[in-house]
């Protein structure tokens, strides 16, 4: 049985040919009925697998508490693109970012220079790009703070880097298990332990 089968497609389903040097980055927008998520690396489309449980989980567990430390001026979204350049844009997990670059509810995208920290949480088919190839094109971007978050028996562990700018690489600061603390780019306290990464939000008090 062929793999479009194997995916439900039929024999008429035509795949998305790349032109001859790959795709761009305003591609993206255009192409339809691209998979949910798909990024663009060196030209090439790259489609995620299923979302698992772990990496939804520390999605929502560091949006959710980057959200209630980070200053007025920046902000914090996950799952956006970046276009770092015209064959190159990554969609990492969790993103902090100037809050000025926001452009209104259609914007599909934010620009390298507006990124303070981009946080990858590593998946078993992103392994390679998440440790290795992403880190190397954010850093060429000037990105100055990157995160990868790993799995270690169910648990997170978050690995941190900051940006040399005369090298424009990224140099590790930090190996952090059960509580990510920081003092740059801004004060940032964070419990990553298995009771943190289940707690649900409490429910804000009556007639707020």
């Amino acid at each position: 049985m062929s793999a479009a089968r194997d995916y439900g497609l039929d024999d008429d389903y035509e795949w998305a040919r790349p032109p001859e040097g790959g795709w761009t980055a305003d591609d993206l927008d255009d192409l339809p009925n691209l998979p949910p998520h798909t990024e663009l690396l060196d030209g090439s489309l790259v489609f995620v697998s299923p979302q698992t449980r772990f990496r939804s989980q520390a999605m929502r567990l560091l949006e959710n508490t980057l959200m209630d430390q980070v200053p007025d001026e920046l902000d914090v979204i996950r799952e956006m693109t970046i276009k770092l350049n015209e064959r190159n844009r990554p969609e990492p997990d969790v993103l902090v970012f100037r809050a000025g670059a926001d452009t209104g509810p259609r914007q599909t995208w934010y620009r390298p220079e507006d990124m303070v920290i981009v946080v990858e949480v590593v998946s078993e088919d992103s392994e390679d790009r998440d440790r290795e190839l992403k880190p190397r094109k954010y850093a060429h971007a000037g990105i100055p703070h990157f995160w990868r978050v790993e799995q270690n028996d169910g648990l997170p562990v978050v690995y941190v880097y900051e940006l040399d700018p005369a090298t424009r690489s990224y140099t590790p600061t930090g190996i952090f298990h059960d509580r990510l603390k920081l003092a740059v780019p801004f004060p940032i306290d964070i419990d990553i332990d298995l009771t943190a990464i289940n707690r649900r939000r409490p429910a804000p008090p009556a007639g707020s």
